[in-house]
């Protein structure tokens, strides 16, 4: 409610209840009536009412004070709505989608799509419901697959705590050639010999780099510099020295491929912010070579894993079939 104060003399109140009174602190309750008048869309209160408002309100503060609480502060964590975790829209045909009004959504991300892109093909699909925003929580390059946590409706206050969870990959690291994407995205701008590195030096570098480590970003990155992007930047022919950042990784496996000696896998669980791209542009170095990322594949965010995830083609096919439905439903009750 919001109190008017008409001069010195009377407060004006709108027709909402007394109660809303209570909300402010006493600093920030001036009364003083001396006249009354009737008006169509207003109703003053005597002197006595706001008396009565104010004295409520003194031993609302008093009680709070003495706890050592403060009154505004609480009242206004109290206002906040309590957030209530999203429901998952499990694989397999849908029985109720209206649970994506508050929903999360794991999708098996497709080589070639952007994050963005699935994300905006979900939110197409969700009209029909209502359901206005959908995000993601931790973007995957195009070049990447493998599992995109999807927020929708009142779920994306829920990106954040995703993201902050820990991750897993796995993927291919190419030795002895470096791009300035450090992945596949640009040409190979570097040759080094790389016949040299045996498995023990794999062994010895999948331990090198466990624990906590401080990592730079690659420049065709999405951080921000200046207000412009990174890679907006990298492409310009721009380039920027970003300080290290710190990263954990939790365990690493490398081991080289049967069919080309020259691809090393591996299977690393990091820290939120890691930059695969980077780890292995520093294990190339690390190993006395160059060293690109030709393959990269989320396996897990926490405990979300993209074996549990949908087909993003089978998740549009479920989709469209409950808004032919939905449609449909509409035309027979018309």
């Amino acid at each position: 409610m919001k109190v008017q104060v008409r001069g010195m003399d009377r407060v004006v109140i709108s027709r909402r209840p007394l109660g809303c009174l209570l909300r402010r602190p006493p600093s920030r309750i001036k009364v003083a009536v001396s006249e009354f008048s009737v008006r169509t869309s207003e109703t003053l209160i005597t002197s006595e009412l706001a008396d009565q408002a104010v004295e409520a309100r003194d031993r609302t503060f008093d009680a709070s004070t003495s706890q050592g609480v403060d009154p505004d502060s609480t009242f206004e964590a109290t206002r906040k709505p309590k957030r209530i975790s999203p429901t998952s829209l499990i694989p397999g045909p849908i029985v109720n989608v209206g649970v994506l009004q508050n929903g999360v959504i794991l999708v098996d991300k497709p080589l070639g799509w952007t994050s963005f892109d699935v994300c905006g093909k979900i939110r197409n699909m969700l009209k029909f419901i209502g359901v206005k925003k959908v995000g993601h929580a931790g973007t995957l390059d195009p070049n990447a697959t493998g599992l995109l946590i999807v927020c929708t409706g009142r779920g994306t206050k829920f990106c954040d705590d995703f993201m902050a969870q820990a991750k897993e990959y796995s993927g291919t690291m190419r030795l002895g050639e470096g791009t300035a994407s450090y992945d596949a995205e640009c040409e190979v701008s570097e040759r080094l010999p790389w016949e040299h590195v045996t498995d023990l030096d794999l062994q010895a570098a999948s331990e090198r780099f466990l624990g906590d480590l401080m990592q730079v970003p690659p420049m065709f990155s999405a951080i921000k510099v200046g207000g412009q992007k990174m890679y907006q930047l990298a492409r310009e022919g721009q380039s920027v020295d970003l300080p290290p950042r710190p990263v954990t990784i939790s365990s690493l496996r490398l081991w080289r491929s049967e069919t080309s000696p020259q691809d090393v896998h591996f299977h690393v669980a990091c820290s939120k912010g890691t930059y695969i791209r980077s780890l292995a542009y520093d294990i190339g170095r690390a190993l006395g070579t160059a060293a690109h990322l030709v393959a990269l594949r989320r396996e897990a965010v926490g405990s979300y894993r993209v074996g549990d995830a949908w087909d993003l083609r089978q998740l549009i096919d479920q989709l469209e079939q409950q808004k032919r439905a939905s449609l449909l439903s509409q035309q027979q009750q018309q």
